[in-house]
């Protein structure tokens, strides 16, 4: 019986000892399991579903600096399901993005007006490569922008001059933005004229090629509709010379495919008394402009250096068809020259500046389509005169509100917003007094007797570059 008893004790420790590193092992597999958990969560202790939903309530000036958390935080705020569940929950952001030039580098700035945080985006690419489409020879976007041309040389050369250099840096792209996306479109190198197309995704932080447009163009226009990225116009190299372009096409950003639209048909050109003339001025695309649904196209007959009027023409996309733009709309566009730059739409409202009363004030006038007229709205808007910039301002919309962009006497670039006078204090007064410097004592008493007051809601210092465009992301 002891026996028995004694093996029974000895099976018994047996078994105690093997159970007892048993029991261990699973707790610490256990203790593992749940660290790995923890560690490939967002947040610790949280869900992912719970972390996202709060991501996405953070204001988006903040996501800079969350991507450095750590890959996985990176990964989220850099994925597009974030933004979309923001977009679900009305969160998005309008922020608006700046491009500047110096020399020959084009730099681009954001702006979170909320915060009135800026941003500087990563340098657009700077590659060599043949352009497919052009056939010239030669390396291709040597720079994204070069030492600007003169628009007098440019237009010498559409009423078929050669060019007399044998190397012309690469400028003349034109900028447009849609489903959240900047891009960047043609322009010239070596005196020829580029198809290509470069976008710049905010969510990714990074530029890439896209497909090209058909055809290289320069200083053409672009608009969106209907969540399609227009573009019409501009000028192209043919046979050594550059001549205007008549033709349109569009962008879909979701099939990443470009479409053929019907050329514009350019009706007021054709109505010239005689071959001389017809020879003579030029007819081109100064703007185009999303307005009541339809793509409206100002347009100039041009011969160096006069500007003739010639109206305008819009496109109809229920009707993909051209029809000559009511009279008092084109012969009244103000700033015609200036095309899209000078002209926005807030609310609905067709609004465009008008520099003409002197380089240091400006008019900003509303499109009346009952009464086909151009009627003014803001009867001045503080601008520092700035005679060097071929761009000394231009003009934005968001938030529901008119915002003029300029540079002041420091260098520094100032976006002002339109404010009815009733709704603010004395503050704003004081802030664009500041900006004007020596011209306070005019803005002041122009405030006072204006129901349209202008706040400074954001300054950056650009140093010596020049204003070339800029663009409204909703996000």
């Amino acid at each position: 019986m002891g026996a028995i008893l004694s093996l029974a004790s000895n099976k018994s420790s047996s078994c105690e000892v093997n159970e007892v590193p048993c029991d261990s092992s699973c707790k610490r597999q256990k203790r593992s399991l749940s660290f790995d958990v923890e560690s490939s969560r967002l947040i610790p202790s949280l869900p992912d579903e719970l972390s996202i939903q709060i991501l996405a309530r953070i204001p988006r000036s903040y996501y800079f600096n969350l991507r450095l958390v750590s890959h996985k935080w990176k990964e989220t705020i850099m994925g597009h399901e974030l933004f979309k569940l923001r977009k679900e929950l009305g969160l998005r952001e309008e922020w608006l993005y700046v491009l500047t030039k110096v020399e020959e580098e084009l730099s681009w700035y954001a702006l979170d007006p909320f915060s009135r945080k800026w941003q500087r985006l990563p340098p657009m690419p700077n590659v060599y490569s043949e352009e497919p489409r052009n056939g010239s020879s030669g390396l291709w976007l040597w720079k994204m922008v070069g030492p600007h041309i003169k628009i007098p040389e440019t237009i010498r050369s559409w009423l078929g001059k050669k060019h007399t250099s044998d190397h012309m840096p690469f400028c003349g792209c034109t900028v447009g933005a849609v489903d959240g996306c900047l891009y960047v479109l043609g322009g010239f190198f070596r005196a020829s004229t580029m198809s290509r197309v470069w976008r710049y995704d905010p969510i990714l932080n990074r530029w890439s090629e896209i497909t090209p447009m058909s055809t290289g163009r320069a200083y053409c226009k672009t608009s969106i509709l209907n969540n399609k990225l227009y573009v019409v116009g501009g000028v192209t190299q043919l046979q050594g010379a550059l001549v205007p372009l008549q033709s349109a096409e569009v962008f879909d950003p979701h099939t990443d495919t470009w479409s053929e639209v019907p050329s514009m048909p350019f009706s007021k050109s054709q109505q010239l008394p005689n071959a001389f003339w017809s020879d003579l001025l030029k007819p081109i695309a100064t703007g185009m402009t999303s307005y009541m649904g339809r793509l409206c196209v100002p347009q100039s007959l041009y011969s160096w250096p006069f500007f003739v009027d010639a109206g305008g023409e819009i496109y109809d996309p229920e009707t993909n068809s051209w029809a000559e733009m009511p009279t008092g709309m084109g012969e009244g566009w103000p700033a015609r020259q200036a095309g899209t730059k000078l002209s926005v739409v807030v609310e609905g409202e067709l609004y465009s500046y008008d520099p003409s009363s002197s380089r240091d004030s400006g008019k900003i006038k509303v499109y009346d389509h009952r009464e086909d007229a151009w009627k003014v709205v803001i009867g001045k808007v503080p601008i520092y005169d700035s005679a060097d910039s071929e761009t000394p301002h231009l003009l934005a919309g968001f938030h529901g509100k008119i915002h003029v962009l300029t540079k002041d006497a420091n260098h520094k670039v100032v976006v002002m917003q339109a404010s009815i006078r009733d709704n603010l204090d004395c503050s704003p007064l004081s802030s664009a007094s500041n900006f004007l410097g020596s011209s306070s004592e005019q803005f002041s008493s122009l405030a006072e007797s204006e129901t349209v007051v202008w706040k400074v809601i954001a300054n950056r210092d650009i140093g010596s570059a020049e204003l070339v465009s800029c663009q409204v992301l909703d996000i």
